[in-house]
């Protein structure tokens, strides 16, 4: 018999606002996304002085991470090698990658910086989330053209019920020109939260809401 494993929570963020297991908890639609992102983080009260340094894929995918993470206490439940952290997107890290190439495509104007440099990989956000809150468990990294609900629930599942891991953080980050979408979600064995069947009819709903 296979195992059910549950949504326990979620967090969206897109077109200036950020939604937690259904309500809007933050709206400045007004604001282009560099903006948005830092008025989110002040308004969560995050306090993580690094979100500052980083590109603006890794603070997407900080905000919405630090804010699923507040509403669903998971760090708390689980040890550190039991939470996994599997996020896929369509623009790899193409918006920090593209500022790199500025510095370094003009020979009388090269000026590569190391703290650029750094955010090249687009997995480096799964770093940021992992360094944030001790989380020791496998992560995965993966380039769709779209968010995979299929591929997503399945690879989760087999994680799961594998007892490679208790618990997932997994969803979609992508930002590119301004663009930007979060869609992270916590799936779990025990029904608790949301307590909604985990399954790809279940999160193509709430990705669509």
């Amino acid at each position: 018999m296979e195992q059910k494993n549950y949504i326990t929570s979620y967090c969206s963020i897109k077109n200036g606002k950020v939604n937690v297991n259904g309500n809007e908890t933050f709206s400045e639609a007004s604001l282009p996304a560099g903006e948005f992102l830092k008025a989110a983080y002040k308004h969560f009260q995050l306090n993580y002085p690094k979100f500052y340094k980083m590109d603006a894929l890794c603070k997407l995918a900080f905000v919405a991470s630090d804010i699923l993470i507040k509403a669903n206490p998971l760090v708390t439940k689980y040890t550190a090698e039991d939470v996994s952290i599997i996020i896929a997107n369509a623009a790899s890290s193409l918006e920090i990658d593209t500022e790199h190439q500025h510095t370094i495509s003009d020979k009388n104007n090269y000026f590569p910086s190391p703290a650029v440099f750094v955010y090249t990989l687009p997995n480096i956000l799964i770093g940021e989330i992992a360094i944030r809150n001790c989380i020791k468990g496998e992560n995965t990294f993966f380039i769709f053209d779209k968010f995979d609900a299929d591929f997503m629930s399945s690879y989760t599942n087999t994680l799961l019920n594998g007892n490679k891991a208790k618990c997932c953080i997994t969803g979609w980050v992508d930002f590119y020109e301004n663009s930007y979408e979060a869609f992270l979600y916590t799936i779990e064995k025990q029904a608790d939260g949301l307590n909604i069947e985990h399954n790809s009819v279940q999160l193509n709903k709430l990705y669509n809401n």
